[in-house]
C-alpha cells in the first residue's frame, strides 16, 4: 500500500502505536547486509543506535572534519581542466576514497579502495535484482560474493583498531561501549560497517549529482556559492555554520531528489488510516519524493528554488514532514549531519577556484531506484575561475 501524504509519513515513521517493521519494509536487503543499524527494530534498534551514536558526537564529528577538507581538496585539484568527464562517476569514486579515509583510516592512494568500490555497487545492484536467488553467473551471486570479501576484509582489521588509538569511524566503533562497558561483537561490527559505508558513499554521491546539476542549469546560484565558500578561509568546526546559502542549495536538491525515494515498512498489526483498513502483513510504501513536491507545502514545487529555505520563507516548516530527506523518528538517518558536513567540504574545496559547467545540452533522465542516478551518468566540464 503506498501512501503519499505528510500526515501518513508522519504517522508511519514516528509509529507511536509500534505497528511497523523497518527491518521487514527492507526485506529485499538481510541476505546482504544483516545486522545493519536499518534492518533493526524497536529496543534492539534503539541499543545499537545509542551505541553507535557515540562515533558520531562533536569531537568524533570534529576529528572527521579534520580529516575530511584536506582530504577532499587534494583529490579535487586532480580533477581535469577544460576536459568533459562523468561527475557521477567521478564523485562515486570521491566520496568511497573519502569515505574509506575518514571511516575505516585507509590512505587515499590505497589500491584497496577500488576493490572495496567494486564491491559496495556489487552489493547494491544485488539488493534490487529480479534474481533474488544467489545462482550462478547473477547479480545475486555477485553480490554475495561481493559481501564475503568485504566483512572478510573489515573483520580482519578489527583486534588492531580496538587496540589502538584511531579517530577513523571504524576505529571508534570498535571502541564503542555502551553505559555498561558493553561492547559490539567482532560480527556486529562488521554487519554495521558494511551497510553504513555503502549508504554513506552511495546517497552523498546521488545528492551531490542532483545539486551540481542544479548549480550547472542554474550559474547565477553556482557564483553565489562560490562567493559564500571563498569568503571562509578554511574549513573548519567552528565555520560550519557560515554556509547558509550552501546549505539551502543542498537542501532544495534533496526535496527535488531524494537518495531514497519512497520508505518501506511492514506492518505487524491490523491498523486503520484515514478510512481504510490495513491488514497485518500488508507492505506500507511511504511516497518521500511525492509529497517533497506537494504544492499544499511548496509554492512551483517543481522549480528549483533554494530561498523557499530561506528564515523569511521556510516552505520546510509548513508541515513537519514536508521535507524529510532523511526520514524521521527513531530511524531518522545517523549519518545526516556527516553528509552535509561532506557536502559543505566538497562545495569548499571546489567552487572557488573552479567553474563547473555541463558538457553537453541533452536531458537528463534519472533512474530513480534503489538510489537516484543519472542514467547515462553527468557529463560536466570544469575551467578555473
Amino acid at each position: 500500500m503506498a501512501l503519499s501524504s505528510a500526515d501518513a509519513m508522519e504517522y508511519v515513521l514516528t509509529d507511536p502505536d509500534r505497528l511497523f517493521s523497518n527491518a521487514e519494509g527492507w526485506e529485499t536487503l538481510k541476505v546482504l547486509f544483516p545486522g545493519g543499524l536499518m534492518l533493526r527494530d524497536f529496543d534492539d534498534h534503539r541499543a545499537h543506535r545509542r551505541l553507535m551514536q557515540t562515533a558520531f558526537r562533536k569531537p568524533a564529528m570534529d576529528a572527521y572534519l579534520t580529516m575530511m577538507a584536506p582530504a577532499l581538496a587534494r583529490m579535487l585539484r586532480d580533477w581535469p581542466l577544460d576536459t568533459p568527464f562523468d561527475f557521477y562517476a567521478a564523485i562515486k569514486e570521491l566520496t568511497l576514497r573519502v569515505g574509506a579515509h575518514v571511516f575505516m583510516g585507509l590512505a587515499l592512494d590505497d589500491p584497496s579502495t577500488d576493490a572495496l568500490n567494486r564491491a559496495f555497487i556489487a552489493e547494491v545492484d544485488a539488493a534490487v535484482t529480479v534474481i533474488q536467488k544467489p545462482l550462478p553467473f547473477t547479480k545475486r551471486r555477485r553480490g554475495v560474493n561481493a559481501r564475503l570479501m568485504l566483512t572478510d576484509h573489515f573483520r580482519k582489521m578489527i583486534a588492531k583498531r580496538r587496540a589502538g588509538d584511531g579517530l577513523d569511524f571504524f576505529s571508534q566503533m570498535c571502541r564503542a561501549t555502551d553505559d555498561d562497558g558493553k561492547g559490539w561483537t567482532d560480527q556486529e561490527i562488521v554487519d554495521h560497517f558494511n551497510f553504513l559505508l555503502m549508504a554513506a558513499h552511495d546517497t552523498t554521491a546521488s545528492a551531490l549529482t542532483t545539486m551540481v546539476q542544479a548549480l550547472c542549469e542554474h550559474p547565477d546560484w553556482q557564483d553565489r556559492l562560490a562567493d559564500e565558500c571563498a569568503a571562509v578561509p578554511e574549513l573548519t568546526p567552528e565555520t560550519l555554520d557560515d554556509f547558509p546559502l550552501t546549505d539551502r542549495v543542498f537542501r532544495e536538491a534533496l526535496r527535488l531528489m531524494p537518495p531514497v525515494q519512497i520508505t518501506p515498512r511492514r506492518a505487524l498489526r491490523d491498523f486503520e488510516w484515514r478510512g481504510h483498513a490495513i491488514p497485518a502483513g500488508t507492505y506500507v510504501s511511504v511516497q518521500n519524493a511525492l509529497i517533497q513536491r506537494d504544492p499544499a507545502f511548496w509554492t512551483n514545487p517543481d522549480d528549483f528554488d533554494p530561498d523557499r529555505f530561506s528564515e523569511n520563507r521556510a516552505e520546510d516548516r509548513s508541515h513537519r514532514f514536508a521535507w524529510a530527506p532523511f526520514g524521521g523518528g527513531a530511524h531518522k538517518c545517523i549519518g545526516m549531519h556527516f553528509s552535509t558536513m561532506q557536502v559543505k567540504a566538497f562545495c569548499h574545496a571546489l567552487l572557488p577556484t573552479r567553474r563547473i559547467a555541463r558538457a553537453d545540452s541533452g536531458e537528463i533522465h534519472w533512474k530513480r531506484m534503489p538510489i537516484p542516478r543519472p542514467d547515462g551518468g553527468l557529463r560536466v566540464v570544469l575551467a578555473l575561475r
